[in-house]
C-alpha cells in the first residue's frame, strides 16, 4: 500500500489557512505569529508531510544529495568514514547515495555515470586499486564539477583531497620497532598506485635512514591484495628466503599484519620476543587478536566530516575551488599494544 505524501494544501485545509501561510510559516518567516506556527508544524507532524524534494531541487538549482564512492563498505576504516559523512551531510540538509567499487575500475566509472544521471550535486570518491589513470576525473574537474578525494587520492590539477598522515604514521611505526631493538624489519607494502602505499613506503625507509640503516629493496615485499591469507603466505616464504630471518614487521594494513602474526606462530617464532609487529588502521580487531596488535590509527570518521564539510562548501559556493586548500592532511597516531614490545 503506498503512503499518500501530504502537501501544503492539506494542511491549510486542516487549519483553515492560507497555502502561503502554511508556507511561510514552515519557513518560519518574521511575518507569521508563533502560535500560527506551532499550529503549522503540529499540523506537519501529525499528517507526515515532507517538503517535496523534486521542488526544493528545481527552486534551488541543487538536489540536495551527494554520491559517495568507496572500495568496500565493510573495510572497517571506511565504514568509520562514511559514519562521519552521513554525520556532516543529514547535518546541512543533504542525503547521501552510497556505492562501492568492490576494486574494480569499471565499478567506479558506472558509479559516476549513475550518480551524475541521478543528479547529484557532487561525490566523494576513494578510488579502486585497480584505477592507474583518471581521465574520468579530470574531465569532471575540468567542467567545475564538485569532487573531493579522500583517503585514496590521485594527483592531478584541481583535486581536493582530504588523506592522514600515512609517512608520519609509518615513520612513528618503524621508529617504535627500531627503538624496542628490532632492527630486521621487513615492510609488507600495499600496491604501488596507490598514494598511501607511496607514503607508507617512505615513511618507513626514512625511519630506517634515520637510525643509520639503509633499506633493503629486498626487505619491501608485495602484500597488494591486503588480506590475512596472502600476507601468511608471504611471510612464511620470506621467513625461509632471506639471508637473515626478519625480527620485525611493519605491515601497511591490519589484515596483513595478522597474516603475518599468524605465520610467524606457525613457523615456531614468538611475537614480540622473536619477531615485533605493527599494522595501520586501528581496525577493531586490533584489541582481540593474541597477542594484541600495535597499530597506527587512522581518524576515519573526522575524515568523513571534513571531506564531506568541503564539499558542500563548495556546492553552495562557500568558496572558490582555485582558492581553497587542496590538500588536509589528518594527524595519526601510532597505538601500541602486545605485539611490538618486548
Amino acid at each position: 500500500m503506498k503512503l499518500e505524501q501530504a502537501t501544503i494544501k492539506d494542511i491549510a485545509r486542516e487549519l483553515n489557512l492560507s497555502a502561503s501561510t502554511v508556507s511561510r510559516a514552515l519557513k518560519n518567516y518574521p511575518g507569521i505569529s508563533s502560535e500560527t506556527k506551532r499550529k503549522v508544524k503540529a499540523m506537519a507532524e501529525k499528517l507526515n508531510y515532507r517538503p517535496n524534494a523534486i521542488a526544493l531541487s528545481l527552486r534551488h538549482s541543487r538536489s540536495f544529495t551527494i554520491g559517495v564512492i568507496i572500495p568496500e563498505v565493510v573495510h572497517f576504516f571506511f565504514s568509520t568514514v562514511i559514519s562521519g559523512i552521513e554525520e556532516e551531510a543529514f547535518s546541512r540538509g543533504y542525503n547521501v547515495i552510497l556505492t562501492q567499487t568492490n576494486e574494480k575500475l569499471i565499478r567506479e566509472k558506472s558509479s559516476i555515470d549513475t550518480m551524475l544521471s541521478n543528479q547529484i550535486d557532487g561525490v566523494l570518491i576513494s578510488y579502486s586499486k585497480e584505477t592507474t589513470e583518471f581521465g574520468h576525473f579530470s574531465s569532471l574537474l575540468e567542467k567545475g564539477f564538485p569532487i573531493v578525494f579522500f583517503d585514496r587520492v590521485p594527483e592531478i590539477p584541481k583535486a581536493i583531497t582530504v588523506t592522514v598522515d600515512d609517512f608520519g604514521g609509518a615513520y612513528s611505526a618503524t621508529k617504535h620497532l627500531l627503538n624496542q631493538g628490532f632492527s630486521r624489519i621487513v615492510h609488507l607494502a600495499g600496491p604501488p598506485n596507490l598514494k598511501i602505499s607511496q607514503e607508507r613506503l617512505r615513511g618507513y625507509q626514512a625511519a630506517l635512514r634515520d637510525h643509520g640503516i639503509e633499506p633493503d629493496p629486498a626487505w619491501v615485499v608485495p602484500c597488494f591484495l591486503g588480506t590475512d591469507q596472502e600476507a601468511q603466505q608471504v611471510t612464511t616464504k620470506l621467513l625461509h628466503s632471506l639471508p637473515q630471518r626478519p625480527d620485525g614487521i611493519f605491515s601497511h594494513n591490519d589484515m596483513t599484519a595478522v597474516g603475518a602474526m599468524m605465520a610467524c606462530k606457525a613457523a615456531g617464532l614468538r611475537v614480540p620476543q622473536d619477531v615485533g609487529i605493527v599494522g595501520f588502521s586501528n581496525w577493531q580487531f586490533c584489541s582481540m587478536v593474541d597477542p594484541t596488535l600495535s597499530s597506527v590509527y587512522q581518524p576515519g570518521f573526522e575524515m568523513g566530516v571534513k571531506s564531506t564539510a568541503l564539499l558542500l562548501d563548495w556546492i553552495e559556493k562557500k568558496f572558490k575551488p582555485e582558492e581553497a586548500d587542496k590538500s588536509v592532511i589528518l594527524d595519526t597516531e601510532l597505538i601500541v599494544r602486545k605485539s611490538s614490545v618486548r
